[in-house]
C-alpha cells in the first residue's frame, strides 16, 4: 500500500506557464538546450551549463552553483511562486489526439526503498550521483518523475470531476505540438479521498526517471540521517511524481541501428537470420512491425519483415517474452557480436517518436549499416516484469509525450 500526499507546490504564474515549463534535462543535449532555452525556461536552471560561453562542463562546481543561483533567481522574479496550502494537482497532456490524465502528488521514499515503488531499469552510480547533487543543492525536486498504477475506476472518476467542472491553470501547446493542461485540486475532502485511495493500492511503478527515483530516495536517507528527532512525515521524505493510470499510457518502439555486419556480407547476414526468423524482403517503402515477435530491419536500402519462429521465445517467461530479449540473443549477440548493449560502441538507439525514416537515414548515409525495428512493449509487460522483480534489457521502453518540467516543484523544506 503507498502513501503520497498534497504538497505546496513552487510553480509559476499563469501567464509565464508556457514559458518557463521547458522538455526534461535529459531529453535534450546541452547545445539543443541553449537554443530552445527563452529568458525564463526552466532549462536555465535543469541545465545551467548553457549560461556559460563556451557551454561549461555540466558537472562542474560552478553549473551546480548556477542552478541554485538560477532557481533562486526565478522565484524573486515571480516566475515561481509557492502556493500557500498543499494541494494534488491535474496534469493533462495530449499527443495525436489521444490525452492522458496524471495525479501530481508527492511521494514517499520509503516506499521505493521497500519495494512499493517498482522499477524496471537498472540505474547507473554516476547518473544517480549527478541528480543527487541536483535535488541537494536546491533542497527540491525540480522535475517530476513518471509513474503508473493500475487504473481505479474511482479515481478515474475524482479526475473525470475535477477536468469537468473547472477551467485548468495552465493550456498550451508547446512547440512539439503536443499539448499540456494543468488543474489545482485545492478540496481538502477531496484530497483526503486521494490519499486513502492510494493508500489500498499495493505498488506504483516507474515508468520514466529511474534515477531520479532513485536520486530522491538517496537525499531523503541522507536527512533522516542528519535529523535527531526524524518522524518519517517530514517534508524531506517525499518527492515529486506524475502518476498516471496504467490503461491510459501508451509505449512506443525503441529501435536499434549498428555500424557493421560484424564482418559478414548482406547475404550472409540474411541468410543467418533464416535459421530463427521467417524473412520476408518488403522492398524500399518503409515496413512496421505489426505484432509481438514481427521486426523490420532495413538494409542495403531495402526493408525486411523478420517474424521469430516458434521455440526462439518463452511466453510465459516475463524477460523471455520480450521482442529486444529475442533481438538481442539472436541477432545483436550471437550473429553482430554485440554482447553488452550498455558499453558497446556499435551500436545506437533511437526512439520511436523520430519515426523508422530515421532509421532508414543513418544507414542511408553510411553512419551505420543495418537497422531494427521492434514492435512497442506494453504496459502489461513492463508490470508483469516489475513484479517479478525482473529488470528488462537496456532501452527497451520509451514513453512519449514526455512530461513538461517547470509545471510545479516540490520543496524538501
Amino acid at each position: 500500500m503507498v502513501r503520497i500526499k498534497p504538497f505546496r507546490g513552487i510553480r509559476p504564474p499563469a501567464e509565464h506557464a508556457a514559458e518557463v515549463a521547458s522538455r526534461p534535462y535529459d531529453v535534450l543535449n546541452s547545445a539543443e538546450a541553449q537554443q530552445e532555452a527563452t529568458e525564463k525556461s526552466l532549462l536555465h536552471i535543469i541545465k545551467p551549463e548553457i549560461d556559460f560561453s563556451p557551454i561549461a562542463d555540466e558537472h562542474s562546481d560552478e553549473v551546480y552553483a548556477r542552478a541554485v543561483e538560477n532557481f533562486r533567481a526565478w522565484r524573486e522574479k515571480g516566475w515561481l511562486v509557492q502556493d500557500d496550502t498543499e494541494k494534488y494537482y491535474v496534469y493533462a497532456q495530449t499527443m495525436d489526439g489521444r490525452t492522458q490524465y496524471g495525479l501530481v502528488a508527492a511521494c514517499h521514499f520509503d516506499d521505493y526503498l521497500q519495494g512499493k515503488i517498482k522499477k524496471h531499469e537498472l540505474t547507473r552510480p554516476d547518473k544517480e550521483e549527478d541528480r543527487m547533487v541536483h535535488v541537494r543543492n536546491q533542497n527540491a525536486n525540480i522535475e517530476p518523475v513518471f509513474f503508473s498504477y493500475p487504473a481505479v475506476r474511482e479515481m478515474d472518476l475524482i479526475i473525470e470531476g475535477v477536468v469537468a467542472g473547472n477551467e485548468p491553470v495552465y493550456d498550451f501547446v508547446a512547440s512539439d505540438g503536443f499539448g499540456h493542461k494543468f488543474w489545482v485540486i485545492d478540496d481538502p475532502e477531496v484530497q483526503q479521498r486521494i490519499t486513502k485511495i492510494f493508500a489500498g493500492i499495493p505498488a506504483l511503478y516507474v515508468a520514466d526517471g529511474h534515477h531520479r527515483t532513485a536520486a530522491a530516495a538517496r537525499v531523503g536517507q541522507e536527512k533522516m540521517k542528519q535529523n535527531a528527532t526524524h518522524t518519517g512525515d517530514e517534508e524531506y521524505c517525499f518527492f515529486l511524481a506524475v502518476i498516471f493510470p496504467d490503461n491510459q499510457l501508451k509505449i512506443i518502439d525503441y529501435n536499434r541501428v549498428v555500424k557493421d555486419l560484424n564482418g559478414l556480407a548482406s547475404s550472409q547476414l540474411i541468410a543467418a537470420l533464416g535459421e530463427h526468423f521467417t524473412v520476408e524482403k518488403k522492398g524500399r517503402e518503409i515496413y512496421t512491425p505489426d505484432r509481438l515477435h514481427n521486426f523490420a530491419m532495413y538494409l542495403d536500402g531495402e526493408w525486411y519483415s523478420l517474424t521469430a519462429k516458434e521455440g526462439t521465445y518463452n511466453d510465459n517467461d516475463p524477460i523471455g517474452v520480450l521482442d529486444v530479449t529475442i533481438l538481442s540473443d539472436l541477432v545483436l549477440d550471437r550473429l553482430l557480436g554485440i554482447k553488452d548493449l550498455r558499453t558497446d560502441k556499435r551500436i545506437d538507439f533511437v526512439g520511436g517518436i523520430r519515426g523508422l525514416g530515421e532509421l532508414q537515414r543513418r544507414v542511408d548515409s553510411g553512419e551505420m549499416q543495418v537497422a531494427f525495428a521492434l514492435y512497442p512493449v506494453s504496459m502489461k509487460q513492463l508490470i508483469d516484469i516489475a513484479d517479478s522483480g525482473n529488470i528488462m534489457p537496456p532501452k527497451t521502453t520509451w514513453f512519449e509525450p514526455k512530461l513538461r518540467s517547470g509545471l510545479v516543484i516540490h520543496s524538501l523544506e
